[in-house]
């Protein structure tokens, strides 16, 4: 996949690694994890010694116990009472460490993966996430990444330091008689791989079914949020209620499901813990000296520490695969084509090469993707050709669906076209990276997106380098500075979720002054003023033409009020040119563009 270039530097030769090189959700997750390996094997060590000190500290002070019971010598047990101190002491120190260790190597996996999930996440909007909700994207950037936090310190971490401590305790036991060794490996085998592959086969479908469930749980309530005026004004809070409780009620018999196999393990493992301790014991009645007895047996019960945790092991590994499953899907969605042709040294035939700003648009033919492969659709575009010299200001018009919404895309490479060409100053667009065709274009569009952070940062969203001069001088520009200094706190003001503090006007001379701030040549304006009130839009048209000054502009609507000074005028229905002219000419032939003037106009009262 190829890596979106605003992260491509610091991340082509970290984060390279989603495509089909990897062919399971764990050897990828393992992948990600492998550059920790150093932090990894240390923090195993360290899991590893703090079970062994555990096991030291049974077996010795069982031994103290059982000696002292026959009335020694102080000098026989003092070695023996300096190891329990040792043994208690090193325990305490090198489980802090194992803990330190290992939840900083989780939190590293984690910023890693998400930085992985974005990095291949950006290159795909808007294209390629429309089939997705944003609940469930924000389920699976949010949620399904945190649950990840438990694949190192719950999957990969406890079978390894199983393994060692299994090897420490089979060397222990069969230094007194082989058989002991024997008996303690396969109590640990049966708790550490019998009761996980139980609990795997019980916890499949409810681990992945969990992972689905708390993703349709977060969908159906950033729905409701999102909504939630409509909601409230069609009175279908009822009935939006009842699915989010039933997402609710699916989860929890999910999550219950989960407890259950959570208490089957645990008794599971008390059992065979138990079962294990009492075959040891009776087998080393005959065979070891009794004072030994005790020390073998609570070793053998200290040794399961490290195997305790494996049946939990493999249940977090299900529900950590379907989330790994979840974010793969997404990552490995192909990212919009861009490829990448030769510059375009020699101007287009059909105009002169301007200062900036010049756009050629050639034989451009586009197809959306048709769902589900089914019987593919009408074309968006077919055959559009026109020229918009450096300065000049064209116009788009025509009904809904005509493909003017399109052809923004197309321009910003949000989509890749079929056949065509489209060229910025002599340049074809799809031998620049699209990150350097979109640094062209400044667009204001109908619906302007505002951050829940200040104006300021707001602005700066279009140029972030931007001195405090620069953005008053943009503010002023869109006359918007006044209404800012009005504010509480200036620039400085909170505009709240989705900038809902400020009226659509307002919001929209925002946008034009991130436009003004960008200061890029082009300019797109697509249907700038289409949901404002008459008052409004008139101040923001004067915000507008102060925009327009020396830049190309290409106007982008269905409103035909104000485009008598356009130069040229282009007609678009059912994706195909119809008109073109000015609009005086336009009026004069009497067409599709007289005629939705005459209906605008009547509704309007304009003459």
């Amino acid at each position: 996949m190829t890596m979106h270039p605003t992260l491509s530097n610091a991340s082509n030769s970290t984060f390279n690694i989603q495509n089909s090189t990897f062919p399971s959700p764990l050897l990828r997750l393992l992948s990600l994890a492998a550059p920790f390996w150093r932090w990894m094997l240390l923090s195993t060590l360290l899991g590893f010694l703090t079970v062994g000190a555990s096991v030291g500290l049974m077996a010795t002070s069982a031994w103290i116990i059982a000696t002292a019971a026959l009335q020694p010598s102080i000098a026989a047990i003092q070695v023996a009472v300096v190891g329990v101190r040792f043994f208690g002491i090193a325990r305490g120190v090198f489980r802090y460490l194992e803990r330190l260790v290992s939840h900083n190597t989780t939190f590293k996996l984690l910023t890693r993966l998400r930085v992985w999930f974005y990095t291949a996440l950006e290159p795909l909007a808007p294209a390629r996430l429309m089939q997705y909700r944003s609940g469930d994207l924000l389920s699976r950037i949010g949620a399904d990444v945190d649950s990840l936090e438990d694949f190192y310190v719950r999957v990969l971490a406890p079978p390894l330091v199983a393994v060692a401590v299994a090897g420490l305790a089979a060397v222990f036991l069969g230094s007194f008689a082989p058989l002991l060794a024997g008996i303690a490996l396969a109590g640990m085998i049966a708790l550490g791989m019998g009761v996980p592959l139980l609990t795997r086969a019980l916890g499949r479908t409810p681990g992945r079914a969990l992972i689905a469930e708390r993703a349709a749980l977060n969908a159906a309530l950033v729905d409701g949020l999102q909504g939630m005026a409509d909601t409230v004004a069609y009175g279908a809070q009822a009935a939006r209620l009842d699915e989010v409780r039933a997402a609710s009620a699916r989860l929890i018999r999910r999550q219950q499901q989960m407890a259950v196999l959570d208490g089957l393990q645990a008794g599971l493992g008390v059992l065979i813990v138990s079962l294990t301790m009492l075959a040891v014991l009776a087998a080393a009645i005959p065979r070891v000296e009794g004072v030994n007895l005790a020390a073998l047996a609570l070793a053998t019960v200290a040794a399961f520490e490290a195997v305790i945790p494996l049946p939990q092991t493999f249940q977090f590994l299900e529900s950590n695969l379907e989330a790994a499953r979840r974010l793969m899907e997404v990552v490995d969605v192909p990212p919009p084509p861009h490829p990448r042709l030769a510059a375009l040294d020699s101007p287009s035939p059909h105009v002169e090469r301007g200062p900036g700003g010049e756009v050629i648009i050639e034989g451009l033919t586009f197809q959306y993707p048709s769902p589900r492969g089914e019987a593919p659709e009408l074309p968006a575009l077919a055959d559009v050709t026109f020229a918009v010299p450096a300065g000049a200001r064209v116009a788009v018009v025509g009904p809904s669906g005509a493909g003017k919404s399109t052809l923004v895309n197309l321009l910003l490479r949000f989509w890749e076209f079929d056949t065509g060409r489209i060229a910025l100053d002599g340049q074809d667009i799809r031998a620049l990276p699209p990150d350097e065709v979109r640094a062209r274009l400044g667009v204001v569009a109908q619906h302007t997106h505002l951050f829940s952070t200040t104006i300021r940062e707001n602005l700066r969203i279009a140029r972030p380098e931007a001195s405090e001069a620069e953005l008053v001088a943009a503010a002023r520009q869109a006359q918007i500075h006044d209404f800012i200094m009005g504010l509480p706190e200036g620039y400085g003001t909170y505009v709240g979720e989705q900038g809902l503090a400020l009226s659509g006007g307002e919001r929209q001379r925002i946008a034009i002054a991130r436009a003004l701030l960008k200061d890029a040549p082009l300019l797109i304006l697509d249907e700038a003023t289409a949901n404002l009130d008459a008052v409004t839009e008139q101040a923001v048209l004067g915000a507008i033409r102060a925009l327009m000054q020396g830049r190309t502009t290409l106007i982008i609507t269905h409103r035909l009020i104000g485009l008598e000074d356009a130069d040229t005028i282009l007609v678009l229905d059912a994706g195909r040119i119809v008109e073109r002219g000015t609009h005086a000419e336009l009026l004069a032939q009497g067409g599709l563009y007289a005629r939705l003037w005459a209906l605008q106009g009547g509704l309007l009262g304009v003459e």
